[in-house]
Order: structure tokens, then sequence, then C-alpha cells
């Protein structure tokens, strides 16, 4: 972890002024400079990478947004009402209800702008619904890779005039007496400091999944976890935080992922499970409800003799998941095992022929959900497909605490005067739990974060005094 310090009442030593100085140029860090452009807001994003990436180009880039001008396009019926009652359900209503209401508006807006404004392509995923949703509203680019969202916001940002500083690490944030953010300290790769003074501050940086003392401490059912998301979050925002006064929340909420491709490292989409797939472990049996999310899941296949389970799927299924391009990926790399009968499907699996027979054999069509609590619409045929996967930490949902408006508040509940966050830096949307993580909700808080612009740009239009 890159050391992080606060720096208050002091001088920054420059001159060097840019309105906006945004941490992190990922898809959050993006959205939030496009907005601000949109204003004629000039404004310098930070980004520790030599590219813009983060935990978004490690994603399938899957955007949920409800009533969008594509999903009216398209005849889908959807609604923000809809969409915020889905994250509370899967939150157990623990989703702050603020954020909700926000994240859920400002998306919209955001999808609508970069698809009319910048010329984003995007297409609404069709074939089925994942966990927890009740229409189709999966925004993605036609690649269907966070790579290439991460790549379109990028040139949408610098079209419209923002200015990226790669390979620039932020280690200072200057702050007066007065809570009042002064600028940055930052520096490129064995370079010296230099420093940048801002009017408003947006911290778009990172999370704490890659920072293994503070997993172990704030999600210790993750500690053993393979880490599958970006090493950049370091929890440099939560140190800062801390540092500064300011409030944190939810920070046991997270995405975990219960199909993370062994050894070969790569994601295995969910859509599997939820077309009729199932997890088996290493005795041949099926051990949750598959469909109710792939964030516990996670939890569930960590609890697996191993550490491991075995995704089962035949024809029809495999068919579906290679219109993902990660799927493809694992593919060519070995990790899709075929078995022409039950017989080879438990030798591959090393598991009792007959004890697997009755797992398949109990999933049955029908109108009555099984022990698990699922309904199956058909029953796996011959021959079987089956890839090997483990559990596995993708981001943390918990950060910075924001009110309504993206301000950062202080441990008395009172915002900063300038500063924001947004994304993997700031409380999300999927409470304090694994089972809170809605589908799409860390790309939500990301590119939902161009509610942060907004604010900037009222606050920018009328400075306090």
């Amino acid at each position: 972890m890159t050391p992080v310090r606060v720096i208050r009442g002091q001088a920054l030593p420059t001159t060097d002024h840019v309105p906006v100085v945004i941490i992190g140029a990922g898809a959050c860090g993006l959205a939030v400079a496009i907005r601000l452009r949109d204003s004629g807001i000039d404004c310098v994003l930070l980004e520790r990478d030599a590219l813009p990436g983060g935990s978004t180009a490690l994603s399938s880039g899957f955007i949920p947004a409800a009533g969008s001008a594509l999903q009216k396009r398209l005849g889908i019926s959807d609604s923000q009402t809809t969409f915020s009652e889905d994250i509370q359900t899967k939150a157990h209503g623990d989703a702050a209800p603020h954020l909700v209401t926000a994240y859920t508006a400002a998306v919209v807006r955001a999808i609508d702008a970069l698809e009319q404004q910048h010329g984003l392509p995007f297409e609404v995923l069709d074939g089925f619904l994942y966990p927890g949703h009740r229409a189709r509203r999966m925004h993605t680019v036609p690649e269907r890779t966070g790579i290439a969202l991460m790549t379109r916001l990028e040139q949408a940002a610098t079209t419209a005039g923002a200015d990226i500083l790669t390979n620039a690490v932020v280690s200072e944030l200057w702050i007066d007496v007065d809570d009042v953010i002064q600028g940055v300290g930052y520096c490129h790769p064995g370079g010296a400091l230099e420093y940048l003074a801002c009017d408003l501050l947006v911290v778009a940086c990172n999370g704490f999944g890659g920072n293994a003392s503070m997993v172990g401490d704030l999600l210790p059912a993750m500690r053993d976890a393979t880490f599958a998301g970006h090493a950049g979050n370091d929890g440099s925002a939560i140190t800062w935080g801390m540092q500064l006064g300011a409030r944190l929340a939810d920070l046991g909420g997270y995405q975990g992922h219960g199909s993370w491709v062994t050894p070969q490292g790569a994601l295995m989409s969910w859509a599997v499970m939820m077309a009729g797939g199932v997890q088996l472990n290493a005795n041949g049996v099926r051990f949750h409800d598959e469909t109710a999310g792939y964030s516990e899941a996670a939890i569930h296949v960590l609890a697996q003799p191993g550490g491991i389970a075995w995704n089962v799927f035949d024809g029809p299924l495999l068919e579906l998941a290679r219109e993902f391009p990660d799927f493809v990926e694992a593919e060519q790399a070995g990790a899709v095992k075929p078995a022409a009968d039950i017989a080879a499907l438990a030798t591959l699996i090393g598991c009792d022929a007959s004890a697997l027979h009755v797992t398949l054999a109990a999933m049955q069509p029908g109108d009555d959900d099984d022990a698990a609590g699922r309904r199956f619409q058909r029953a796996l045929v011959a021959p079987y497909y089956a890839v090997k996967v483990t559990g596995a930490l993708f981001h943390t949902q918990g950060g910075l605490d924001i009110d309504a408006h993206c301000r950062v508040l202080r441990t008395d509940g009172k915002p900063f005067p300038n500063l924001l966050a947004a994304g993997g830096a700031a409380r999300g949307v999927s409470g304090n739990a694994v089972w809170g993580y809605l589908s799409g909700n860390g790309l939500l808080s990301a590119i939902g974060g161009w509610l942060a612009a907004e604010t900037a740009a009222t606050q920018l239009a009328s400075p306090p005094h």
C-alpha cells in the first residue's frame, strides 16, 4: 500500500490549480469527468496505473439502470421504484435508502447522456435475468467486457476535454483548519512529489479488497479467499477518511463470486446458473440455491470440501456461456471439461456415480421448489460439461460515508465543504454483508457517480461565502 497522509493547516506549496481534482480514473472517475466537462468545468484525473482500468476492467461491464431511453425504445417495462425495491430486497432492507434513491436516478441520467451525447453504443442484455432483478436493465457495450466499457469511457472523457495523468500516485491530501480541501500531493514513479491545488476534490479511487490486513480484520470470511479484483484496491480512501475524521459505513459489504475458474483464474458468467446450470461439490451434491446470488455463493463454495465446486451444465447452456468473452477465454485455456454421461461426469468430479445420479435426477421441472429452494424449468441432458471453480472476493462495498449528493460526511454527520466521493471509495448500496450485493451494484455506484459531478457543478457555480 502506498503511504497516504493528510496534511492539515499548512499552506499547499504550489500555484498550479484546477477547479476539480479526481483521484482515480476508473469508471467512476471517468463518469465524473465527462459530466464535469459537459458543464464546461476543467478537471484533472490522477490515475495510479499506466492505463485507466480499475475494478471495471476486470468485470463484465454490465451497468444496471431502470427507465433509460434505450429500455423505452426496446419496450422494456421498468422503473426506478422497481429497481430500488430489488436493491432493498436483495439487501434485506439494509441498503442506505438515500443512496438507493440517488443512484438509481443518477445512473439513468448518466446512461442516457453517455449514449445520446457521447456516442456509447449501449445494448440491454437479453435472454436471462441476473439474481434479484425483475427486469432487463443491464446496459452493456457490444463487446460485453469491462475493458471495452473502460476504453469507451476514456475516449469520451478525453474527447470532452478531461485531462488524465497516469502513473500519478496520490499520497497526500492537504486540508485547512476549517476542513476545506486545498489540494493534493502526487508523484510519478521515481519522481519528486508534485502538488495540485483545487476548488473541489472527488475521491473515486478504490475499495480495500486488495489490502490483506483490512480484509482479514473487516471481512474474516474472505481472509483466505482468492482476491480476483484490482490490486489498486488498497484501502487508501479509508485510510484518508480515518485521518480526516470522516465517517465510514457498511465496511462489511462486498461482492464475492462463487464462480472463479480454477486454476485458470477467470470469471465464469453466472448466466449459466440462472439458465439451469448447477453447482456440485466434490461429493456430487448440490449445496445451495444457485439463483439466490453469485456474491453469497462465494461463501457457500468456500465452505465445501477443498473450497471448490463444479459448475455443471449441458449443450444449450454451453452455447449461452460462449456469448461471454470471459468464458470463451477460460474454455480456450482448457477449463471446460466434457462428460458423455453421468459415469464420465462422476469420474471427472471424483465422486460416486450413484450419488451424482440422485443429484441430477432430482433436478426435474415442476411447480414446486426443491430442498434448496430452487425451481427448475428443465433437466440437464447429456453430454454434460463441467468447470472447476472456487469462491473469490472481487471488490468491497463499504467506505467513506456520503450523503445523497455524494458529499463526504464527518464523524459528526456534517459534510466536508468541498470533498466528494463515489464508486469504490464510498459506501455503496449493498448493505453490510455479502448477501446484500445485487448484480451490478458496483457499476451502479460507479456510473451513478455522475451525481458527484452534478453536485460539484452546483457547488462551483455557487461557492460558499
